[in-house]
Protein backbone atom coordinates (compact mmCIF):
# COMPACT_ATOMS: atom_id res chain seq x y z
CA UNK A 1 0.00 0.00 0.00
CA UNK A 2 1.32 3.54 -0.68
CA UNK A 3 0.90 5.57 2.06
CA UNK A 4 2.02 9.65 1.95
CA UNK A 5 2.27 12.16 4.18
CA UNK A 6 0.49 15.59 3.37
CA UNK A 7 -0.06 18.96 4.99
CA UNK A 8 -3.03 19.59 6.74
CA UNK A 9 -5.66 22.01 5.39
CA UNK A 10 -8.81 22.89 7.12
CA UNK A 11 -11.33 22.12 8.88
CA UNK A 12 -12.48 19.53 6.59
CA UNK A 13 -9.60 17.48 7.78
CA UNK A 14 -10.54 17.96 11.09
CA UNK A 15 -13.70 16.33 10.68
CA UNK A 16 -11.78 13.35 9.20
CA UNK A 17 -9.33 13.39 11.98
CA UNK A 18 -11.80 13.17 14.61
CA UNK A 19 -13.82 10.66 12.48
CA UNK A 20 -11.06 8.10 12.48
CA UNK A 21 -10.67 8.89 16.23
CA UNK A 22 -14.21 7.95 16.96
CA UNK A 23 -14.00 4.73 14.78
CA UNK A 24 -11.61 3.07 16.99
CA UNK A 25 -11.83 4.09 20.62
CA UNK A 26 -10.94 1.62 22.20
CA UNK A 27 -6.90 2.38 20.65
CA UNK A 28 -7.45 5.84 21.65
CA UNK A 29 -7.12 8.08 24.71
CA UNK A 30 -8.81 11.28 23.66
CA UNK A 31 -12.12 11.01 21.71
CA UNK A 32 -15.50 12.66 22.49
CA UNK A 33 -13.11 15.59 24.02
CA UNK A 34 -11.38 15.97 20.30
CA UNK A 35 -13.01 19.41 19.78
CA UNK A 36 -11.90 21.08 22.80
CA UNK A 37 -8.01 20.02 22.02
CA UNK A 38 -8.81 20.72 18.46
CA UNK A 39 -9.90 24.41 19.38
CA UNK A 40 -6.62 25.22 21.13
CA UNK A 41 -4.08 27.40 19.47
CA UNK A 42 -1.34 24.81 18.10
CA UNK A 43 -3.53 24.19 15.42
CA UNK A 44 -3.11 28.02 14.42
CA UNK A 45 -0.30 26.72 13.20
CA UNK A 46 -0.87 23.87 10.42
CA UNK A 47 2.98 22.66 10.60
CA UNK A 48 2.15 21.05 14.27
CA UNK A 49 -0.54 18.87 12.21
CA UNK A 50 0.69 15.52 10.21
CA UNK A 51 -1.68 13.60 7.93
CA UNK A 52 -0.77 10.26 6.90
CA UNK A 53 -3.27 9.03 3.90
CA UNK A 54 -3.43 6.00 1.24
CA UNK A 55 -3.45 6.60 -2.71
CA UNK A 56 -7.13 7.12 -2.16
CA UNK A 57 -6.80 10.20 -0.16
CA UNK A 58 -8.24 8.04 3.08
CA UNK A 59 -6.76 9.14 6.10
CA UNK A 60 -4.87 6.46 7.85
CA UNK A 61 -3.27 8.63 10.64
CA UNK A 62 -2.98 11.78 12.73
CA UNK A 63 -0.78 13.61 14.71
CA UNK A 64 -0.54 17.13 16.42
CA UNK A 65 2.36 18.97 18.39
CA UNK A 66 -0.44 20.25 20.99
CA UNK A 67 1.96 22.85 22.59
CA UNK A 68 -0.68 23.88 25.65
CA UNK A 69 -0.74 20.30 26.85
CA UNK A 70 3.53 19.79 25.41
CA UNK A 71 1.83 16.40 24.33
CA UNK A 72 1.70 14.48 20.81
CA UNK A 73 -1.92 13.55 20.28
CA UNK A 74 -1.76 10.53 17.55
CA UNK A 75 -4.90 8.13 16.17
CA UNK A 76 -3.92 5.44 13.88
CA UNK A 77 -5.95 2.99 11.93
CA UNK A 78 -5.64 -0.09 13.40
CA UNK A 79 -4.33 -1.92 10.22
CA UNK A 80 -1.63 1.13 9.73
CA UNK A 81 -0.05 0.69 13.12
CA UNK A 82 3.51 0.25 11.43
CA UNK A 83 3.25 4.15 10.82
CA UNK A 84 4.09 5.07 14.50
CA UNK A 85 7.65 4.87 14.01
CA UNK A 86 6.85 7.35 11.23
CA UNK A 87 4.42 9.74 13.07
CA UNK A 88 7.34 9.83 16.12
CA UNK A 89 10.40 10.69 13.56
CA UNK A 90 8.23 13.75 11.70
CA UNK A 91 6.88 14.60 15.70
CA UNK A 92 10.97 15.19 17.03
CA UNK A 93 11.52 16.90 13.53
CA UNK A 94 8.61 18.90 14.70
CA UNK A 95 10.26 19.48 17.68
CA UNK A 96 13.45 20.09 17.12
CA UNK A 97 12.40 23.05 14.28
CA UNK A 98 10.48 24.98 17.42
CA UNK A 99 13.47 24.59 18.99
CA UNK A 100 15.52 26.05 16.24
CA UNK A 101 12.95 28.97 16.00
CA UNK A 102 12.92 29.81 19.67
CA UNK A 103 9.50 28.39 20.61
CA UNK A 104 10.34 24.89 21.40
CA UNK A 105 9.61 23.46 24.63
CA UNK A 106 12.42 21.28 26.60
CA UNK A 107 10.03 18.16 26.69
CA UNK A 108 7.41 16.31 24.71
CA UNK A 109 5.04 13.70 25.91
CA UNK A 110 3.21 10.63 24.55
CA UNK A 111 0.11 8.60 25.90
CA UNK A 112 -0.52 4.97 25.22
CA UNK A 113 -2.78 2.64 27.10
CA UNK A 114 -0.58 0.10 28.88
CA UNK A 115 -1.99 -2.64 27.35
CA UNK A 116 -0.53 -1.42 24.07
CA UNK A 117 2.70 -3.08 24.05
CA UNK A 118 3.58 -2.25 20.37
CA UNK A 119 2.66 1.67 20.87
CA UNK A 120 5.21 1.30 24.11
CA UNK A 121 8.19 -0.55 22.12
CA UNK A 122 8.18 1.95 19.59
CA UNK A 123 7.74 4.66 21.85
CA UNK A 124 10.91 4.13 23.50
CA UNK A 125 12.86 2.67 20.40
CA UNK A 126 11.96 6.44 19.11
CA UNK A 127 13.80 7.74 23.13
CA UNK A 128 10.77 8.15 24.71
CA UNK A 129 10.89 6.86 28.52
CA UNK A 130 7.82 6.05 30.44
CA UNK A 131 7.32 8.21 33.44
CA UNK A 132 5.16 5.89 35.80
CA UNK A 133 8.29 4.73 38.13
CA UNK A 134 10.35 7.74 38.07
CA UNK A 135 10.57 8.68 41.81
CA UNK A 136 9.03 11.54 43.30
CA UNK A 137 7.78 12.86 39.84
CA UNK A 138 6.71 9.75 38.28
CA UNK A 139 3.44 10.36 36.59
CA UNK A 140 0.44 8.38 34.69
CA UNK A 141 -3.19 8.93 33.79
CA UNK A 142 -6.26 6.63 33.91
CA UNK A 143 -9.39 6.63 31.82
CA UNK A 144 -12.26 6.38 34.17
CA UNK A 145 -16.23 5.69 32.79
CA UNK A 146 -20.00 6.54 35.07
CA UNK A 147 -22.50 4.50 33.68
CA UNK A 148 -26.33 6.72 33.54
CA UNK A 149 -27.75 3.69 35.22
CA UNK A 150 -26.53 5.26 38.44
CA UNK A 151 -28.10 7.61 40.35
CA UNK A 152 -26.32 10.70 40.80
CA UNK A 153 -26.33 12.71 43.77
CA UNK A 154 -27.68 16.05 44.54
CA UNK A 155 -24.73 17.74 45.76
CA UNK A 156 -25.66 21.06 47.43
CA UNK A 157 -23.61 24.43 47.33
CA UNK A 158 -22.73 26.54 50.08
CA UNK A 159 -25.56 29.53 50.40
CA UNK A 160 -25.88 32.11 47.69
CA UNK A 161 -23.58 30.13 45.12
CA UNK A 162 -25.16 29.49 41.71
CA UNK A 163 -24.32 26.57 38.47
CA UNK A 164 -25.60 28.12 35.42
CA UNK A 165 -24.14 27.33 31.95
CA UNK A 166 -21.74 30.15 30.87
CA UNK A 167 -22.71 33.31 29.46
CA UNK A 168 -21.49 32.40 25.54
CA UNK A 169 -18.36 34.91 24.07
CA UNK A 170 -19.12 37.79 26.88
CA UNK A 171 -17.95 35.66 29.33
CA UNK A 172 -14.78 33.84 27.75
CA UNK A 173 -12.63 36.77 29.48
CA UNK A 174 -13.62 35.99 32.74
CA UNK A 175 -13.68 32.34 32.25
CA UNK A 176 -9.38 32.35 30.78
CA UNK A 177 -9.13 34.03 34.22
CA UNK A 178 -10.33 31.19 35.87
CA UNK A 179 -9.09 28.46 34.45
CA UNK A 180 -5.89 29.66 34.84
CA UNK A 181 -5.92 30.20 38.24
CA UNK A 182 -7.21 26.77 38.82
CA UNK A 183 -4.51 25.29 37.01
CA UNK A 184 -1.94 27.61 37.27
CA UNK A 185 -0.97 27.94 33.91
CA UNK A 186 -1.15 30.22 31.34
CA UNK A 187 -2.24 28.13 28.47
CA UNK A 188 -5.82 28.89 28.16
CA UNK A 189 -6.46 31.47 25.73
CA UNK A 190 -9.92 33.91 25.21
CA UNK A 191 -9.07 32.47 21.20
CA UNK A 192 -9.14 29.24 22.26
CA UNK A 193 -11.79 29.51 24.84
CA UNK A 194 -13.79 30.73 22.20
CA UNK A 195 -13.44 28.91 19.53
CA UNK A 196 -15.03 25.92 21.99
CA UNK A 197 -17.93 27.51 21.75
CA UNK A 198 -18.58 27.33 17.85
CA UNK A 199 -17.39 23.83 17.35
CA UNK A 200 -20.85 21.74 15.66
CA UNK A 201 -19.86 18.85 18.89
CA UNK A 202 -20.54 22.23 21.72
CA UNK A 203 -23.18 21.53 24.37
CA UNK A 204 -24.33 25.01 25.80
CA UNK A 205 -26.02 23.71 28.47
CA UNK A 206 -23.50 21.40 29.28
CA UNK A 207 -20.57 23.68 29.65
CA UNK A 208 -21.19 24.99 33.35
CA UNK A 209 -19.87 27.69 35.90
CA UNK A 210 -20.11 28.25 39.38
CA UNK A 211 -21.03 31.71 40.26
CA UNK A 212 -20.20 32.87 43.95
CA UNK A 213 -22.42 35.63 45.98
CA UNK A 214 -19.59 38.30 44.85
CA UNK A 215 -20.47 37.44 41.37
CA UNK A 216 -16.71 35.80 40.44
CA UNK A 217 -16.51 32.50 38.81
CA UNK A 218 -15.46 30.23 40.99
CA UNK A 219 -15.60 26.75 39.35
CA UNK A 220 -16.40 25.27 35.80
CA UNK A 221 -16.99 22.23 34.33
CA UNK A 222 -17.51 21.36 30.63
CA UNK A 223 -19.20 18.33 29.28
CA UNK A 224 -18.39 16.67 25.64
CA UNK A 225 -21.37 14.35 23.83
CA UNK A 226 -20.38 12.13 20.67
CA UNK A 227 -21.90 9.12 18.82
CA UNK A 228 -19.66 5.43 18.94
CA UNK A 229 -19.12 3.12 16.42
CA UNK A 230 -22.49 1.43 18.16
CA UNK A 231 -24.51 4.72 18.06
CA UNK A 232 -24.93 5.11 21.54
CA UNK A 233 -24.35 8.91 22.75
CA UNK A 234 -21.09 8.78 25.08
CA UNK A 235 -19.99 11.63 27.31
CA UNK A 236 -16.57 13.09 28.45
CA UNK A 237 -15.77 15.52 31.08
CA UNK A 238 -12.97 17.99 29.81
CA UNK A 239 -11.76 19.93 31.91
CA UNK A 240 -13.05 20.49 35.37
CA UNK A 241 -11.64 23.51 37.86
CA UNK A 242 -11.92 25.20 40.93
CA UNK A 243 -10.04 28.73 41.37
CA UNK A 244 -8.10 28.54 44.46
CA UNK A 245 -9.88 30.94 46.65
CA UNK A 246 -12.94 28.28 46.52
CA UNK A 247 -11.60 25.26 47.40
CA UNK A 248 -12.70 22.82 49.86
CA UNK A 249 -16.46 23.60 50.20
CA UNK A 250 -17.57 21.36 47.46
CA UNK A 251 -17.76 23.01 44.29
CA UNK A 252 -16.18 20.49 42.20
CA UNK A 253 -18.54 17.58 43.06
CA UNK A 254 -21.69 19.88 42.83
CA UNK A 255 -20.83 21.06 39.30
CA UNK A 256 -19.29 17.63 38.54
CA UNK A 257 -22.79 16.12 39.36
CA UNK A 258 -24.89 18.76 37.51
CA UNK A 259 -22.82 18.02 34.38
CA UNK A 260 -23.58 14.69 34.27
CA UNK A 261 -27.05 14.94 34.68
CA UNK A 262 -27.41 16.99 31.84
CA UNK A 263 -25.16 14.93 29.67
CA UNK A 264 -27.21 11.69 30.82
CA UNK A 265 -30.62 13.77 29.75
CA UNK A 266 -28.96 14.35 26.64
CA UNK A 267 -28.80 10.67 26.08
CA UNK A 268 -25.19 10.11 27.71
CA UNK A 269 -25.12 6.29 28.30
CA UNK A 270 -21.88 6.49 30.05
CA UNK A 271 -19.55 9.47 31.18
CA UNK A 272 -15.92 9.22 30.61
CA UNK A 273 -13.06 11.09 32.05
CA UNK A 274 -9.11 11.19 32.00
CA UNK A 275 -6.90 12.53 35.07
CA UNK A 276 -3.96 11.78 36.67
CA UNK A 277 -4.16 8.88 39.14
CA UNK A 278 -1.73 10.30 41.67
CA UNK A 279 -3.73 13.57 42.37
CA UNK A 280 -5.63 11.97 45.01
CA UNK A 281 -7.81 14.63 45.44
CA UNK A 282 -8.96 14.47 42.14
CA UNK A 283 -9.23 10.73 41.59
CA UNK A 284 -11.23 10.95 44.85
CA UNK A 285 -13.64 13.02 43.50
CA UNK A 286 -14.56 10.68 40.49
CA UNK A 287 -14.60 7.72 42.51
CA UNK A 288 -16.83 9.72 44.79
CA UNK A 289 -19.27 10.12 42.51
CA UNK A 290 -19.36 6.85 40.57
CA UNK A 291 -16.25 6.86 38.06
CA UNK A 292 -13.83 3.44 37.91
CA UNK A 293 -10.74 2.54 36.23
CA UNK A 294 -10.99 1.65 32.62
CA UNK A 295 -8.01 1.60 31.24
CA UNK A 296 -4.89 2.70 33.13
CA UNK A 297 -2.65 5.54 30.66
CA UNK A 298 1.20 5.18 30.49
CA UNK A 299 2.65 8.44 29.39
CA UNK A 300 5.86 8.78 28.03
CA UNK A 301 8.46 11.95 27.86
CA UNK A 302 11.38 12.75 25.46
CA UNK A 303 13.58 15.62 26.90
CA UNK A 304 15.00 18.29 24.11
CA UNK A 305 17.66 20.07 26.08
CA UNK A 306 20.23 19.01 24.35
CA UNK A 307 18.88 19.70 21.21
Amino acid sequence: MTIYQRAFSDQKDVQAMLALAVAFPGDTLHVVDLPYRFSSWALDDPTNVGLWADAKGQLLAWAVMQTPFWTVDYVCHPDAAYLLPDILTWADGRARQMLQAGNGLPCWFAMTFAGQIDRIRALEEAGFSCQADVGEDSWSEVLMRRPAQAPVADDSLPADFVIRPLAGEREVADYVALHRAAFESRSMTAAWRARTLHRPEYVPDGDLVVVAPDGRLAGFCIGWLAPNIAGETVGHIEPLGVHPDFRCQGLGRAVLSECLRRLYRRGARHALVITDNYRGAALNLYESVGFHVIQDVLIFRKDYTDA
